[in-house]
């Protein structure tokens, strides 16, 4: 891995926020408790905080190594445009991308991997900046530019996503119960504030800074 590689990488600092740590959380509300969490973009392992009792084991893989990493938990250092990434097959109860997929090239190839690691039955979830926010659509129109991938953001974010896209990615790569849902938590266009979160709820699409994908691999694939 080049030190290009890990510089890029820590644009992202490392960090997602609250609201999408606690989206993922509860859109795992349901499965079994137990098994193993592999978090692929862990960055400093926010997630596990949010999610650790759900689950026996964590295992990060990132192109960098951050300050705050769990100190219990397993890492590989792992560049995620290389391909193959250093874990076996159907490791993964659950496989998450947290505000990753944004930063890479070819996102289908990535999800891909993501199926590759998960084992049979068992969920990926993918998180991505929600293009069709109206900040988002606000900012396109003003400046031609998604908000989250304006020029302050490059080149750590490099690839935007529509829902539409996540599911056709998800189908294409042969997973199955597919749903889309959203963060709940959107800024107010040209302020630093929040909507109220009832508002957010009430109109998650457009008042949501990120979009999530939750999907299935079939119980009947092989690992």
């Amino acid at each position: 891995m080049t030190d290009a590689v890990e510089a890029r990488a820590r644009l992202s600092r490392g960090t997602s926020g609250a609201a999408i740590l606690q989206a993922v959380a509860d859109a795992l509300t349901g499965r079994p408790r137990g098994g193993v969490l592999v978090d692929v973009g862990c960055g400093a392992g926010d997630l596990w905080a949010v999610v650790a009792p759900r689950f026996d084991r964590y295992v990060g893989l990132d192109a960098a190594r951050y300050d705050g990493f769990p100190t219990a938990a397993e890492f590989a250092r792992h560049d995620l445009d290389a391909g193959r990434c250093p874990l076996p097959d159907g490791v993964g109860d659950v496989v998450a991308a947290v505000e990753t997929v944004e930063h890479l090239e070819n996102p289908r190839a990535f999800v891909r991997e993501l199926a590759r690691l998960t084992k049979p039955g068992g969920w990926v979830v993918v998180t991505t900046p929600n293009q069709l926010s109206l900040l988002s659509l606000l900012t396109l129109i003003a400046f031609g530019e998604f908000n989250a991938f304006r020029a302050g953001s490059y080149p750590a974010h490099r690839t935007a996503l529509l829902a539409i896209d996540l599911r056709r990615i998800a189908a294409e790569c042969g997973l199955t119960d597919v749903r889309v849902t959203y963060s709940g938590s959107g800024r107010v266009p040209g302020t630093a504030r929040k909507y109220p979160a009832a508002l957010s709820r009430r109109l998650p699409r457009l008042l949501s800074d990120n979009v999530l994908l939750v999907a299935r691999k079939p119980a009947g694939v092989a690992a």
